[in-house]
């Protein structure tokens, strides 16, 4: 029998960290993290009470399954579940292991504001307990309606849940203010100035008409670059190579004229983490390394576990080539926020 030191919560939240960096079922994972959220706030005595006497289920949110977790934990056993993906625990992806090391940060993530799984501030957690010194949380804009995109009145309430959650960290980590922004069909960015002039960071991604004929996605993701708001050029291409939604081919668009504009307005192209994005394809991630661009290492989370996906974007920048220099997300945070406000 295996000691559990975690406690209940810990367990729970563990067990769904890990779920998700396997990117098992959504529904599933939902259930652990619900679980932990409805006895977190519980006296300890209670829950071990409960425990005790097999009515965990009579609280909103637990089954059986969740409750059998919790039981073990209390009697301090670490349950089957656990055991079983905590083989599964090491790196994600084989090489890159030195560049991970060197990484500080991610600049896209989403919350349960827009299209993510959990709260703002369990993304905030996992990014600390992954030794992050920040997270840039980049919700999506309005008109990414299908994704609960925000409107420039939910970003500004949500920026001062930010602010509260920087408040009670008081500096070991920093939950920075950011936007998924999306380009719209001339190029513009679907925020105002205003909106986007109060971020620190800003990542802008095409999401529609990714089939738009290609001089014209050219000049459309050119603009968005020039745009003095962008900072990171997301997810270029917009492909996917894999999953449960299927695949999609690349978007068409001259990535030479794009990668010089990048390179010559200081905007990093994006390494998408996400395995079943490998955005942008190998040719292009390499012309873009010849060009001179910077290049930002993001892990695109849409929950917890997904923060840890860095793993499949350090391997890939180490296998192009690309010198750790120039990718900001190893750079501390100061010259991150310098480098990301010099535009403006």
């Amino acid at each position: 029998m295996t000691t559990n030191d975690l406690g209940p919560v810990a367990t729970l939240r563990r067990i769904a960290f890990l779920m998700e960096r396997q990117r098992e079922e959504t529904r599933r994972i939902e259930a652990f993290r619900k679980a932990a959220r409805t006895i977190l706030p519980l006296p300890e005595e209670d829950v071990r009470r409960r425990a005790a006497a097999g009515t965990l289920t009579e609280l909103p949110g637990i089954g059986p399954s969740t409750a059998a977790v919790i039981t073990d934990a209390c009697n301090g056993v670490v349950p089957e579940r656990l055991v079983a993906l905590e083989r599964t625990a090491g790196p994600l992806a084989q090489g890159g292991e030195e560049l991970r090391a060197l990484l500080r940060g991610d600049l896209h993530s989403h919350s349960d504001w827009s299209d993510g799984g959990s709260p703002l501030e369990e993304m905030a957690m996992t990014a600390m307990e992954l030794g992050h010194d920040y997270l840039v949380l980049t919700d999506h804009s309005p008109r990414l309606r299908v994704a609960n995109g925000l409107s420039a009145e939910r970003l500004g309430r949500q920026l001062d849940v930010v602010d509260a959650v920087n408040d009670h960290l008081e500096g070991s980590f920093t939950l920075l203010k950011g936007i998924e922004v999306d380009i719209l069909d001339d190029g513009a960015l679907d925020q105002s100035p205003e909106m986007l002039g109060r971020l620190d960071v800003r990542v802008a991604s095409v999401h529609s008409k990714l089939k738009m004929e290609r001089d014209a996605m050219t000049r459309r993701m050119v603009a968005a670059v020039r745009n003095p708001h962008t900072n990171v050029l997301g997810h270029c291409t917009g492909r996917l190579v894999t999953g449960n939604r299927g695949t999609r081919p690349q978007s068409q668009f001259d990535a030479r004229a794009v990668f010089t504009a990048c390179a010559e307005e200081g905007v990093a192209v994006e390494i998408n983490s996400r395995p079943e994005r490998r955005d942008p394809p190998t040719v292009l991630l390499e012309l873009a390394r010849d060009l001179g661009c910077l290049f930002s290492i993001d892990s695109d989370a849409h929950a917890p576990g997904q923060l840890d996906m860095l793993d499949f974007g350090a391997a890939r920048a180490t296998e192009a080539g690309i010198d750790p220099e120039r990718i900001v997300t190893t750079w501390e945070r100061d010259r991150l926020l310098e480098w990301a406000g010099a535009r403006l």
